[in-house]
Parts: C-alpha cells; sequence; structure tokens
C-alpha cells in the first residue's frame, strides 16, 4: 500500500497578501469551481477576481497586472478540452506563457487543466484551484523571505 504525498502546510504571512484570480469564462462551470476551491484556500486573503473570454488571455491579462497594479501573486485557471490536436497546442502554449511570467518573477499559481471533458473536469475542478492558491502563496512567502535576506554585498559603513 502506498503512502499519499505529504501536504505542505500553507505559509503565514506578517503583511497583508492580494492575490489575483484570473479565470477563464470559456468553460464557466468549470472555472467557477476552480475559484471555489481556490478562494477556500485563500482565507484571510484579500483576493479579487477577474473573467477573460478563454484560457488564451490569461498569461495576457496577468502581466498586464504585474506591471500595472500591485498584487502579490496570481491565480490563472480554466479547463481545455483536448477534443483534437489544437486544444492539446493551446494548453500547451498557455501553460508555457504562464511559466515565462513565473520565470520573470511573478507569482502564479497554475491551474489550467486539459480535460477530456466537463464531467473530468468536474471531479478535479475545485480542487485543481486550492492547489493552484497553494502554490502561489508558497511563492509569495518565498518572494518575501527572499526580498528581506540580503546577501551582505556591497559597501559597508
Amino acid at each position: 500500500m502506498s503512502k499519499s504525498p505529504p501536504t505542505l502546510q500553507l505559509p503565514s504571512f506578517d503583511r497583508p497578501v492580494k492575490v489575483l484570480i484570473v479565470a477563464a469564462d470559456q468553460h464557466r462551470a468549470v472555472s467557477e469551481a476552480m475559484v471555489a476551491g481556490a478562494q477556500s484556500a485563500l482565507t484571510g486573503i484579500e483576493v479579487e477576481v477577474l473573467w477573460m473570454p478563454s484560457v488564451l488571455e490569461l498569461a495576457a491579462s496577468i502581466a498586464l497586472a504585474e506591471r500595472m497594479v500591485k498584487f502579490d501573486g496570481y491565480l490563472a485557471l480554466g479547463a481545455v478540452f483536448h477534443t483534437d490536436a489544437q486544444a492539446k497546442l493551446q494548453s500547451r502554449e498557455v501553460c508555457a506563457a504562464l511559466g515565462l511570467l513565473g520565470l520573470q518573477g511573478a507569482a502564479v499559481g497554475n491551474g489550467v487543466v486539459l480535460a477530456e471533458d466537463s464531467d473530468q473536469a468536474h471531479d478535479f475542478a475545485a480542487s485543481k484551484g486550492a492547489h493552484a492558491a497553494a502554490a502561489a502563496l508558497h511563492l509569495i512567502a518565498l518572494s518575501r523571505k527572499w526580498t528581506t535576506d540580503t546577501k551582505g554585498i556591497g559597501f559597508r559603513p
């Protein structure tokens, strides 16, 4: 019998945290379940929800917010149903764009899923939203930790 992997505790913060959830309206019922799951994991966190037409606009919306508004972290939530090769490509491209935002320093929790149909996506939508929220919170905590640490390089008085 295999053991389930350990679950990291959500980090605690000494300063308020503000998170933007960007959700795709493309498959609204699935995204709503993801948003609900994310909000359950973000108790005590200031949250703003932004709806976009499809998953294709998630990364661009987060990039705009990162440049123009003060959020500590972001969640990208939405579903793509893989009915053909185009859907798989769309999902891959969206995830690649979100990964690039993370490499540029944005604390992004990726909750974009590729599912066969809405029934399959509904089965794990809430937990996927919660996992994306946890990922964003851990990245925010890491960013804050490393922002306050100094390497002692430079001129000393």
